[in-house]
């Protein structure tokens, strides 16, 4: 059995569920309808747990970038929307790929503040690895932010509240594609225990504008100069300069 955090450690734990590139970037192949709010709130949710040496559990879906045996279009392994959202990362971190393995460290939540469960599927209880990790670890609650409310969000808070554990799912910090579908979600998981709550309750009040609202104007400044310009120079890609903005952004 994996040892334990120590007492005074276990208040809460941080599951960050999906912060990838391809849900949270303006690009993504499977980008959030509310990412204005939830990048604000992940970042300020990540910064709580930063400060308060509160550990994080991250989950990230990954699948074989073949073409022939592939039909999912996002979060293709070795590909930039694959990718975790830089401020989701602490320094002092450890990384499972995803494979039929639950092999894991004795002392894993005692030598690093995150770990970092790669998943080749929608719900992290498919994974060996991440259904052991998760039935064995104690702590009084479970804190989720992340992607998406309808269908990732939703399995990890229904598969935890399974096994016993005591969820608070950040309704704030949490993406979704389809806003139905996410009340939906959200009214299910509260049915079966978890407790729906937002980012200050956790992190306290912020005086904090959302990220994209610096973004959107900076991106529409330069999308403007850069078709004129590019009216001049079919050398210059507008969709590139964009890109280099939104990286700089985000991290």
């Amino acid at each position: 059995m994996i040892l334990q955090l120590l007492k005074h450690q276990r208040k809460h734990i941080l599951v960050d569920i999906d912060t990838q590139r391809d849900f949270l970037s303006a690009w993504g192949n499977a980008r959030i309808t509310n990412r204005e709010t939830v990048l604000a709130n992940i970042r300020r949710m990540m910064a709580w747990a930063r400060l308060e040496y509160v550990p994080v559990i991250s989950t990230a879906e990954v699948y074989p970038n073949i073409s022939s045996i592939n039909k999912v279009g996002y979060c293709l392994d070795g590909t930039y929307g694959q990718q975790k959202i830089p401020y989701t990362l602490l320094s002092n971190r450890v990384s499972f790929p995803a494979d039929d393995w639950n092999a894991l460290p004795a002392d894993l939540l005692l030598s690093h503040r995150q770990v970092i469960l790669h998943k080749r599927c929608i719900d992290p209880f498919d994974e060996p690895r991440i259904e052991r990790l998760f039935s064995e670890i104690k702590a009084d609650e479970f804190l989720l932010i992340g992607a998406c409310i309808e269908d990732a969000v939703k399995a990890t808070a229904l598969g935890l509240l399974h096994r016993g554990k005591n969820v608070r799912v950040i309704v704030d910090a949490v993406g979704s594609q389809n806003s139905k579908e996410a009340k939906l979600a959200l009214r299910k998981m509260a049915a079966k225990g978890a407790k729906l709550i937002e980012t200050k309750d956790i992190a306290g009040v912020s005086s904090l504008k959302p990220v994209c609202s610096f973004k959107c104007r900076i991106s529409q400044r330069i999308k403007r100069n850069t078709i004129m310009i590019g009216r001049r120079s079919r050398g210059l890609s507008l969709k590139g300069n964009l890109k280099t903005i939104h990286n700089c952004l985000m991290t």
